[in-house]
């Protein structure tokens, strides 16, 4: 197999990775949507503010077989791991393709600095005997849930809205978090105890502007609602409607500061994102999002609200000393 890096892919290029994205949704048992041409394509053209990522293709005597995109977040040797994805076309798996592009990605962990790498891959895919094959540990288990708001009657939602814990108030911004609530953001951000236990980058203010900034240069919206209570954000939860998102919509970080845990502040703030994105954006139809398989609360307050598993993900996590490299 030839190993090709596309650091500035062709139009030529781009869509024959698209081609191994579909071949592979095609045969998975995969509930997730077709890929996107054009986001394949925006992925491909350039890496994330506050990240940079490095591409490989595999060919087999002609058009790629296999592709690798590594992405490598914060600075040269920061202590966050790397973030690895590897597509092989069925008809050329157990043959050493996945392999050897995960070598040469080894190599570019190594050179930037990198301890660690992590790879999230649907469960009951031949992706997770390779990753256990070649040393990754599970760390998390995650499902996927989708809620369908032509499901949830308005009725439920002004419901949940009016049971408003006492002491608090509902903050909402689109966009970056307001000055006066960005860190507080970010300390709320620390219930979070799923992926940050082993991401190894503490949230602060500069970090939470910097999420924001990312989804804002992929032309995707953000939205926030917390909980307040003096000037602790208390808990809060976030949605990301994608460019051109054709109905669905993203739900990104929601939690509550533990000493403000058995308030349902939970369910509170996501009925008034609920409300907020009908009033203004009532294209959307459907949020998806994932749950830590062991955070029965939030599992059950998203079940209360009408989300509903269609899958299950799981993170993998290798120390990049144990990865081979080419020639290994």
């Amino acid at each position: 197999m030839d190993v090709i890096a596309l650091d500035d892919p062709t139009d030529a290029q781009i869509r024959q990775w698209h081609d191994v994205l579909a071949a592979v949704h095609a045969a998975d048992p995969a509930v997730e949507p077709a890929p996107d041409p054009e986001l394949t394509a925006r992925r491909l053209l350039g890496a994330e503010p506050g990240s940079r990522q490095r591409l490989w293709a595999g060919a087999d005597g002609g058009a790629p077989v296999a592709v690798a995109a590594l992405r490598l977040p914060g600075e040269p040797g920061a202590g966050r791991p790397g973030e690895i994805d590897i597509r092989v076309r069925p008809e050329h798996r157990r043959r050493g393709f996945g392999s050897r592009l995960l070598a040469v990605a080894a190599e570019g962990l190594r050179a930037d600095g990198r301890t660690g790498v992590i790879a999230q891959v649907l469960a009951g895919t031949p992706a997770v005997p390779f990753l256990e094959s070649h040393g990754f540990e599970c760390v998390l288990t995650l499902r996927g849930l989708l809620l369908r708001l032509d499901d949830v009657p308005a009725a439920q939602v002004e419901r949940l809205l009016a049971a408003a814990p006492e002491g608090y108030r509902l903050v909402r911004w689109r966009g970056a978090a307001p000055d006066e609530h960005a860190a507080a953001l970010a300390r709320a951000k620390h219930a979070m105890a799923d992926f940050a236990e082993y991401e190894g980058t503490p949230w602060d203010a500069h970090r939470v502007r910097e999420m924001a900034e990312i989804v804002a240069k992929r032309g995707d919206d953000l939205y926030t609602v917390a909980a307040v209570t003096g000037d602790v954000v208390a808990g809060f939860t976030e949605v990301v409607v994608p460019a051109g998102a054709a109905g669905r919509a993203a739900q990104y970080d929601t939690a509550v500061v533990p000493e403000h845990r058995g308030r349902r502040i939970g369910i509170w703030v996501k009925a008034a994102m609920l409300r907020w994105l009908a009033e203004e954006r009532p294209e959307v139809r459907e949020i998806e999002t994932d749950n830590s398989g062991d955070n029965a609360h939030m599992l059950a307050v998203n079940e209360e609200l009408g989300f509903r598993v269609e899958r299950e993900s799981l993170e993998y996590l290798a120390p990049v000393a144990a990865l081979p490299g080419p020639g290994r």
